[in-house]
């Protein structure tokens, strides 16, 4: 029997129960110390160490306080110098950084965070890097060190994490527009310190992420590998090159020829790339292979697996590893936290710390044969076929209505032009409207309530009353703000995606299933396993209580069917363009009864279209091809006069504006404060036609923006676009914040706009 290695490629860091969230949650209202959120990073360290135990080799350094491409900057010495200043310690430089305050008691003054974006195809979110001409670096890896000591007090045999160079420098920005890549001669000479350092504590490998590798590159960056690893090759440590997230394509051969001492790539996404890897990779390197999904939630199919990897062991023997695709920070940490999952939904899943389970199973089976985990695999067996054969999964009424779609359905009556002029008729709005992304403060109070009617404390009318309470005292506030096309807050909506999916035939909710989104941000996505439908109106009864309270246009709010999709844990079993189709038909139905309700304008929020978007440029036509089409078989059957809003946040455009404007939403906001406006530059040069709503502060931040600073973003943003297409709004949903922090801020946007209408000239 061959010789396996397992080991994994990082671990969710929040904890099963979110403990670190409440630590720096705590921390940054200035109730606790730095020292009380390092002492729960240390405990929950200690407890993802032993639910990893074995495996032959363990992450250190996966754990972040905030974000590892932070982490990484900081390990760099090339924070933001705007975020330093001489009164402050390493840790409120680093959360200025990261969120343009340190905690309530900072002594220095806020500064703007650092840009966040999305970290490839997922819904995590890190910080961008900056860079400019004479950006230095100097290691300063404090924060490694201490993960590191820990490890090896406790007996882990740990494989520390890196993110790699090159990597690093392509996901950054120059904010001065000169080349990252001449800035990766003074960088190499850093790592290999850092690399030489860990060396000397104890390393025999360090895993060395260089993800891009599964992206498209040109000539200069396919140089900048092979300048940055030949390099590196003279250091004493092995290098593990660990790549995630799809197929390296073209980029195989160069990523096989590197001088480290093994390669990981991602067998979930790309399986059909290992035999060409087995024949490219030299025989004294490492195969990794990536063969339980890190990016999903339901259980491996084991027999299949096996029968795929027993050759491979054959021929590799102890050149084999096997590890999950990717880091397991995209799932949640344990399924026996979950309770109240339905049989047998609960059999067909595998959270954190079950694939890790998995892996292991795969490993005794090739090591010592199939017979000494007979019984697991018996199970895994039955679980699988469960899920194939369940009626829960199929539902025939469903398939009949997609296939019968006529894509024609899909079309707005008129052209846009046409529609404004009714529309405007309709809503009677000044220049420069001012309206928010849709979502108010969830106050402990809401959360309470909430709490009460899951425990049976309260009843589900109640609970209503609570809610309404708290959509009328959303509308006054709005009222007497003085903006001109309101929401009706979500109160009522414990997360844009969970409360569309309780409501929806096909999903099924969890209790602890969070995973990361950013800092201390969590999201609970949805299981969606199972054919869509809608059984009854979903949003319809609090849309239209929230309009009788006001003469003022209220925005029906809805999430859309691509974010839907990419924000739950979807079914593996039928291409995701299908399910997307069944949940824009589930959608379409809420939006004709919200119109046959009297809502005037309606909202469709997709923040998660451009993140769907396949990380290959030859697959990216027929994902927006499709997605787009969702979006219009959900939005499209309304009248000319009623107005269709999305939004989308965090989001590059200029590789997908064209089918922007092929969903021709009446008005789409947009995340830019971050951006400082740059994002309109996709906008300008497309000619797009639609209403625009650049977002004119972060509210991913506590800074309280002043009217300056707005007056002068919009000015900015009709430098790109007509006055007359310009709506002025927030970034994204208020949910994260605090009455007192959103109140002042939006009467300073308010009165940013109302300038701008008595200072036409001057905007232009």
């Amino acid at each position: 029997m061959p010789t396996i290695t397992t080991h994994n490629l990082g671990f969710a860091r929040i904890g099963a129960h979110r403990e670190l969230k409440f630590a720096l949650e705590s921390h940054w209202r200035g109730e606790t110390s730095i020292d009380a959120v390092l002492d729960t990073a240390t405990q929950l360290r200690a407890r993802h160490w032993g639910l990893q135990s074995g495996l032959d080799w363990v992450p250190v350094g996966d754990f972040s306080l905030y974000d590892h491409v932070l982490d990484t900057s900081a390990a760099l010495g090339c924070l933001p110098e705007r975020a330093r200043a001489a009164s402050l310690d390493r840790w409120s430089v680093y959360f200025r950084a990261a969120r343009g305050r340190a905690h309530a008691q900072c002594p220095a003054a806020p500064v703007a965070a650092a840009e966040m974006t999305k970290w490839f195809d997922t819904n995590y979110h890190y910080l961008v890097p900056e860079f400019d001409a004479h950006t230095r670096f100097e290691l300063d890896d404090h924060w490694l060190q201490t993960q590191w000591t820990q490890a090896r007090s406790l007996g882990v045999r740990g494989k520390p994490v890196l993110l790699g160079p090159v990597s690093f420098l392509r996901l950054g920005k120059a904010r001065d527009g000169s080349d990252r890549l001449k800035l990766l001669d003074a960088l190499l000479p850093v790592y290999a310190q850092w690399l030489e350092r860990l060396h000397r504590d104890g390393a025999t490998w360090v895993q060395i992420d260089e993800p891009v590798l599964v992206e498209e590159l040109d000539a200069s960056w396919r140089h900048a590998f092979n300048l940055a690893y030949h390099t590196l090759k003279a250091v004493p440590v092995k290098l593990l090159l660990t790549t995630y997230f799809g197929p390296l394509g073209e980029n195989l051969y160069l990523a096989a020829n590197l001088p480290v001492a093994g390669l990981h790539l991602d067998a979930v996404r790309a399986r059909a790339e290992v035999s060409a890897a087995l024949n490219l990779l030299p025989p004294t390197k490492v195969l990794s292979l990536g063969v339980i999904d890190g990016r999903n939630v339901w259980k491996t199919d084991l027999d299949a697996t096996l029968d795929w990897l027993e050759p491979l062991a054959a021929r590799l023997e102890e050149r084999l590893w096997l590890a999950p695709s990717c880091s397991l920070l995209h799932v949640p940490v344990d399924l026996d936290l979950e309770r109240r999952l339905p049989h047998p939904l609960r059999d067909w899943l595998a959270f954190g710390v079950q694939k890790l389970d998995e892996l292991r199973c795969l490993a005794q089976a090739l090591t010592q044969g199939k017979d000494s985990v007979a019984q697991r695999l018996e199970e895994q067996r039955q679980a699988v076929q469960s899920r194939r054969d369940s009626p829960s999964v199929h539902r025939p009424a469903v398939q009949a209505a997609l296939a019968a779609w006529d894509d024609a359905l899909g079309r707005r009556r008129s052209p846009y032009a046409q529609r404004i002029a009714l529309q405007q008729q309709r809503l009677q709005l000044p220049a420069w409207p001012t309206t928010t992304i849709g979502s108010f403060p969830q106050t402990a109070d809401i959360r309470l309530q909430r709490k009460r009617m899951r425990d049976g404390l309260i009843d589900p009318a109640a609970y209503e009353q609570a809610m309404r309470k708290e959509i009328a005292h959303c509308i006054r506030v709005q009222e007497e703000l003085g903006l001109d096309v309101l929401v009706h807050g979500e109160a009522e909506r414990s997360d844009m995606v969970e409360y569309f999916a309780e409501q929806l035939d096909g999903f099924a909710l969890t209790e602890h299933g969070w995973v990361q989104s950013y800092g201390s941000r969590c999201v609970k996505p949805p299981l969606l396993y199972g054919d869509v439908q809608r059984p009854a109106p979903m949003t319809v009864r609090w849309a239209t209580y929230a309009q009788s309270l006001s003469t003022k246009p209220v925005k029906g709010m809805l999430t859309g069917p691509v974010t839907l999709l990419n924000w739950s844990f979807v079914r593996d079993d039928q291409a995701r363009e299908t399910t997307c189709r069944q949940l824009a038909l589930a959608l379409r139905q809420e939006v004709l009864d919200l119109e046959a309700a009297g809502v005037a304008i309606i909202q469709i929020d997709e923040p998660a279209l451009r993140e769907g978007l396949p990380l290959r440029q030859a697959d990216q036509a027929h994902y927006l091809r499709w997605a787009c089409a969702c979006f219009r078989m959900a939005a499209n059957g309304v009248g000319d006069a009623t107005q269709i809003h999305t939004h989308m946040c965090y989001s590059e455009f200029n590789d997908i504006i064209e089918h922007i404007a092929e969903l021709d939403a009446d008005v789409i906001t947009i995340e830019t404060a971050r951006s400082a406006m740059e994002l309109l530059d996709a906008f300008e040069r497309h000619h797009y036609p639609n209403g625009v709503g650049p977002g004119v502060y972060d509210i991913h931040s506590p800074n309280l923006p002043s009217v300056q600073q707005m007056i002068d973003l919009l000015r900015r943003a009709a430098q790109h676009l007509s006055p007359q297409q310009l709506w002025v709004n927030p970034d994204c949903g208020l949910k994260t914040r605090q009455w007192d922090e959103v109140v002042p801020a939006l009467r300073h946007m308010v009165q940013a706009a109302r300038w701008l209408r008595e200072h036409t000239a001057e905007a232009t």
